[in-house]
């Protein structure tokens, strides 16, 4: 139990060492920022890679407190802020990269701009498993590809945390969607609302050929880059657009351009680490708990439990890649709340 003015908190040393429980100081809300009492800690891959020193564009100085997604209850405010009040219940995509404290302790001061209501019936757990994978996909699919009703969209990756979530948007904005991933996945695919590809059975061309008649798809979401992304450049109509959010690897842009297509990419990060944008990744949130709470959009969570004495447990599931939905870390009893 953490004294009026410390906190629990797992901290990270060095690269891929163990965490470490620790009591510190708890922060105190500047202006602009609202003290967070977390109640749960959003675990995504990137996390890992920040924890193993090998994500470049996600630095994070050790000794450091990792997590990028929460939920939980606003505990006082800072000077100038007016949208939220004490007693709120909150999530948003709020640290644990470039020198921002993450989620993985029992409170964090983060700019008010990062945050929104959750929804009403979300218990914290389906909060916080939220928002990196929803703001990923909402500003690919409705920032950069402007989807809507006559769009015919494929998800590359549709089981994956983005790619459900990019099934799940696209549908909310009534596109046909269909979606590659392995053939295991494709009963998951079919409950989100998307026709399923099976890509190991089925190329680039036999898909275009069977669910478009050729002609390509409007909008391509590739989650996965490399083999993934050029499938896309090849899976576009004419016109189309074609968007990622990992664009590792070197790609031949002329079945891009051969078919006067566009191409952009995501960078979800980008407010957190350089101040520019941060009120629209609130401004999406609210989207997020307007479609949630109109019954448009549901988690994908891991049933497993996992607190902050056994945050090395909930990293390795993932890194065996043995999770079944979004890995969530409780923080304290408000997690499974609604």
């Amino acid at each position: 139990m953490s004294t009026s003015h410390s906190m629990q908190a797992a901290v990270l040393e060095n690269h891929s060492a163990p965490f470490r429980l620790a009591s510190i100081p708890r922060p105190m809300p500047q202006a602009g920022q609202v003290l967070v009492r977390i109640a749960a800690s959003g675990v995504n891959p990137l996390d890992l890679k920040i924890r193993a020193g090998a994500a470049e564009h996600a630095r994070h100085a050790l000794p450091a407190i990792l997590g990028i997604d929460l939920a939980g209850v606003v505990a006082a405010v800072g000077r100038g802020v007016s949208d939220f009040r004490v007693g709120d219940e909150v999530y948003g995509m709020t640290g644990g990269v470039g020198g921002l404290q993450g989620s993985l302790a029992e409170y964090a001061a983060v700019d008010a701009s990062l945050l929104a209501l959750k929804p009403a019936h979300f218990s914290m757990r389906e909060a916080a498993s939220l928002p990196l994978v929803f703001i990923t996909a909402w500003e690919g699919l409705v920032d950069r590809a402007h989807v809507g009703a006559s769009h015919t969209v494929l998800v590359q990756g549709g089981a994956g945390g983005v790619g459900s979530m990019a099934i799940q948007i696209a549908r909310a904005f009534d596109a046909r969607v269909y979606a590659t991933d392995t053939a295991a996945r494709g009963t998951l695919i079919r409950q989100l609302g998307a026709i399923p590809i099976d890509y190991a059975q089925a190329s680039v061309e036999d898909y275009v050929a069977e669910h478009t008649a050729g002609r390509g798809f409007d909008v391509v979401f590739d989650t996965a880059g490399g083999a993934s992304l050029d499938a896309s450049f090849r899976a576009v109509s004419r016109f189309g657009h074609v968007v990622s959010s990992l664009g590792w690897g070197t790609h031949a842009l002329a079945p891009l351009s051969f078919r006067a297509a566009t191409y952009s990419g995501v960078f979800t990060l980008l407010p957190l680490l350089t101040g520019e944008g941060r009120a629209h990744h609130g401004d999406i949130l609210r989207e997020a708990t307007r479609l949630a709470e109109a019954g448009r959009i549901r988690p994908l969570l891991d049933a497993r439990p996992f607190t902050l004495e056994t945050v090395d447990d909930a990293y390795a599931l993932i890194e065996q890649r043995q999770a079944q939905g979004k890995v969530v870390v409780s923080i304290t009893r408000r997690a499974d709340a609604g």
